[in-house]
């Protein structure tokens, strides 16, 4: 064995030799121990010893605490350990203890001279030399007062951001302002859509079948537009859009003004829908007792913001749930797709937030394999923050009905590009399923899940999905801005769902041209009611 040692104490080297080779050659049956053996195996320990002493203590030596190199910083942590040393730790005690006891919320009220910046505490701190007592109970001030106001612009963030999606646009107000009038003085603007000669495609199986349900005329017509310029034989495409009493004559006249051909262009409104017109439709009655129930246990957005114990996240997910768009019949009319098309095999369902990129034609050739609905997963992608939804995400497992019939991590999938097979689904229960899912959640005061149609439509498609390619479906450009504009280039159909939509001022500004370049703002109508592309 040779043994070299650095004069600097820092490297110690073991090379073998006759020794050591001797040592490894030892065979265990033999009944003599060697002592050239005995010595060199006391000689490597005793050096292993004297070793990590050395380790734990040679920075001390050099007399530089701030910095230690590779070797001597693991001889500070392991070699206390080895020789039973327990690590001390710089921070005093009574630091901590400050720290640790908890804050009332009327503490601080009134009380002023609380550092506002790190600048201003570290000048106090130097300016006064205060004791380790005084540095600890200044520091919870400072930390507590900026953590309280950082709630504040937080939950006045989402509140703004609530105002702002919930509210019409003055642009759009004005638009089918003058639509409504150019639908009374204009005679072009009553044309009947389809003309009579086409009629009979809207029954035709043979052609490819859209529904649109929207109340906003600019939004679907970006969808309209889209859907037919990237269609390889448009002439194929029928676009089925569903729309309410108060819009159906602006929606009628801008279609009639722009049409679309070869496309065939069908508007509607939900009141010459005979079926939804007679009786009682359960999903009207639950749309009813859903808005009592959430104004009487919610107390609306001034009560919400006012709450001072939950979580910004929790407050934003209570304005969104009151949101008018969650209590549209424009949102739940997806769920009576079988009985709105009732000679219909397959339809693809588009929602008004989407722009197409791609043929949609090729969504007929997927094999759908006897399920209902044909939707892409939001639990896998590359994009963590927006595919990472599974049901727990948005059902309350907290709540032992939901916890006794579902799985928590199974994975969710998304509305906005659907493709149902309207047979499947006659010969399913889901539409039933689906109610009975709203009136259990209206029974547990909305403690199912709290906003939307996507839950209930989760539960109600259980067992019915097909999971279809990402690239059909690509989700979150309205509420979140890390989507690069060549990730969202690659996708076949762009969700902008999300309180940021691409026709109010919260949009992203880098995503906005997506859906922005179907819009022509050379148009009369357009530029009348001065919207513009950004």
């Amino acid at each position: 064995m040779q043994l070299h040692i650095s004069p600097s104490l820092r490297n110690v080297t073991v090379l073998p030799g006759k020794g050591v080779r001797e040592f490894i050659k030892a065979k265990v049956a033999s009944r003599r121990v060697s002592f050239r053996m005995l010595f060199c195996s006391l000689l490597f320990f005793t050096l292993l010893l004297w070793f990590v002493f050395v380790l734990s203590t040679v920075d001390t030596i050099d007399g530089d605490n701030s910095k230690c190199s590779t070797i001597a910083c693991l001889g500070k942590r392991i070699g206390p350990r080895i020789l039973g040393r327990r690590i001390e730790s710089n921070v005093p005690e009574v630091i901590y203890q400050i720290l640790d006891e908890p804050v009332s919320k009327d503490e601080l009220q009134g009380k002023t001279g609380i550092p506002q910046t790190l600048q201003e505490f570290m000048a106090e701190m130097k300016k006064s030399r205060s004791d380790a007592k005084t540095f600890a109970l200044r520091l919870r001030e400072m930390v507590v007062r900026l953590g309280q106001r950082a709630r504040t612009a937080k939950i006045q963030e989402y509140f703004y951001r609530h105002v702002a999606s919930s509210s019409i646009p003055k642009q759009l107000h004005c638009l089918a302002l003058k639509l409504a009038n150019e639908h009374c003085n204009n005679a072009a603007a009553r044309l009947q859509l389809p003309s009579a000669e086409l009629v009979p495609v809207l029954v035709d199986n043979s052609y490819f079948h859209f529904v649109l349900a929207s109340d906003n005329v600019l939004a679907a017509s970006v969808v309209a537009t889209s859907l037919v310029k990237n269609a390889l034989g448009p002439e194929k495409f029928v676009l089925h859009i569903i729309t309410d009493r108060k819009t159906y004559s602006p929606m009628q006249a801008w279609f009639s003004l722009h049409p679309l051909a070869p496309a065939i262009i069908e508007v509607k409104a939900l009141h010459q829908f005979d079926w939804l017109s007679k009786g009682k439709v359960p999903v009207l009655e639950a749309m009813e007792k859903d808005q009592r129930v959430r104004s009487q246990f919610r107390g609306g957005s001034s009560a919400i913001v006012a709450n001072n114990t939950e979580q910004p996240r929790v407050i934003a997910a209570k304005l969104q749930a009151l949101s008018p768009k969650y209590n549209s019949l424009m949102n739940h009319i997806r769920i009576h797709l079988p009985e709105l098309f009732p000679s219909l095999n397959k339809v693809v369902f588009l929602d008004d937030d989407i722009v197409i990129q791609t043929d949609l034609s090729p969504l007929w050739d997927i094999d759908m394999n006897g399920k209902v609905n044909g939707a892409v997963e939001t639990c896998r992608g590359e994009d963590t923050f927006v595919m990472s939804k599974r049901l727990k995400s948005y059902l309350n497992f907290s709540h032992p009905l939901i916890a006794k019939n579902f799985d928590p991590n199974e994975c969710a999938w998304a509305y906005g590009m659907n493709i149902f097979d309207l047979e499947a689904w006659r010969k399913a229960n889901i539409s039933l399923t689906y109610y009975h899912w709203l009136e259990q959640n209206l029974k547990s005061d909305i403690s199912l899940w709290q906003l939307g149609t996507l839950p209930p439509g989760l539960i109600a498609f259980h067992g019915h999905v097909h999971v279809i390619d990402p690239f059909w479906h690509k989700l979150g450009l309205g509420y979140q801005d890390k989507t690069t504009l060549a990730d969202a280039e690659k996708a076949g159909v762009i969700h902008f769902n999300g309180r940021a939509k691409p026709w109010l001022d919260t949009a992203f500004p880098q995503l906005r041209p997506l859906w922005a370049k179907y819009i022509d703002f050379s148009d009369k109508f357009i530029k009348d009611c001065h919207i513009r592309a950004s």
